[in-house]
């Protein structure tokens, strides 16, 4: 399997030095065959491996950061995490990752070494290799985009459409408030999701990165079925509770439709469910159920007497204009 290797844009020597330093600063791997410096790098698959699984994401100036306001290697190191997320998602290992990064004109090179610094930390603490990508600049903010590969388990990948009604809908942390700061420093959360595939049937899951409504939402169309969380329930975050006595919202409504806490949303089995919940924790982290899957519907129960009312897809919304 080939992928691109860094290559640089036609403006000059200054994006070969910085080639030449990211070569310098990458390690060895087994998988990785050849890496930066040729036209394409070469990851060792193997012919018993298992499928691939591909996630990119964009990142743009302005939306996902502010690079005025923002750590440049704090911006490189989310960049990473969240396509490690998309793997912890499907309860893949992650294999090697491609980075291709759009920068502004004027201290490009600094930047780039910043934000490379970033991405190499979390990557690092995964083992994932970065095997190549692509570098420019413009007269347009600061753009990341990376690619990751990985590979599934044996018991294969944990997609969107599997969930059951009477499935169990858990979560793996406290949600909301992510703007204060872990939207940026979150821990993507691939040993765990790959502890729980291996200790229980996942029959759906993703993670929380729009909103956990929204993102409830996306799982229960892909399912063609329904869900109902019960807000007491929801583990809501310190930052959630913080951020509620400035912006008018309950805890309860940041950690249903905030965002970004990169946190997994699972259906599973109730009886699967039931057991893992009474061995906790899982390699050091708590599963919380928050409700129960339907035949159809999406509902919130507050647990007032009031009964299930409809809740909409709180969280961003990813609509282009």
């Amino acid at each position: 399997m080939t992928l691109a290797s860094f290559k640089a844009s036609p403006t000059g020597g200054g994006e070969h030095a910085f080639i030449e330093w990211v070569k310098s600063r990458i390690a060895p791997s087994r998988r990785m065959v050849l890496g930066p410096g040729d036209d394409a790098a070469i990851i060792e698959w193997g012919v018993h491996q298992g499928d691939c699984v591909v996630t990119t994401d964009m990142l743009l100036d302005g939306s996902c950061f502010r690079l005025e306001e923002t750590n440049p290697v704090r911006i490189g190191r989310k960049s990473m995490a969240v396509n490690l997320s998309d793997i912890a998602a499907m309860a893949a290992k992650p294999v090697a990752a491609v980075i291709s990064v759009g920068l502004p004109r004027g201290g490009g090179r600094q930047l780039a070494e910043r934000l490379f610094k970033g991405m190499e930390e979390i990557a690092s603490l995964f083992s994932v290799p970065i095997v190549g990508g692509d570098t420019n600049s413009w007269k347009g903010p600061l753009v990341i985009s990376i690619t990751i590969l990985g590979e599934v388990t044996e018991r294969g990948p944990a997609r969107r459409d599997g969930a059951r009604p009477g499935d169990w809908l858990l979560t793996t942390g406290p949600l909301g408030g992510s703007i204060l700061g872990k939207h940026l420093d979150f821990m993507p959360r691939v040993p765990e999701a790959l502890e729980i595939h291996k200790l229980a049937p996942i029959h759906a899951m993703m993670d929380i990165s729009d909103g956990l409504a929204r993102d409830l939402h996306q799982i229960c169309k892909a399912s063609k079925c329904g869900a109902v969380v019960h807000g007491p329930s929801v583990p809501i975050s310190h930052a959630a509770h913080n951020l509620s006595g400035e912006s008018g919202k309950t805890p309860l409504e940041h950690a249903l439709g905030d965002g970004e806490d990169f946190e997994l949303l699972i259906a599973m089995p109730e009886y699967r469910a039931q057991a893992l919940l009474e061995v906790q924790p899982i390699e050091g982290i708590q599963l919380h159920k928050i409700g129960q899957f339907v035949p159809e519907g999406v509902w919130i129960d507050q647990g007032d007497g009031k009964g299930p009312q409809p809740l909409g897809p709180l969280g961003y919304d990813h609509t282009l204009e």
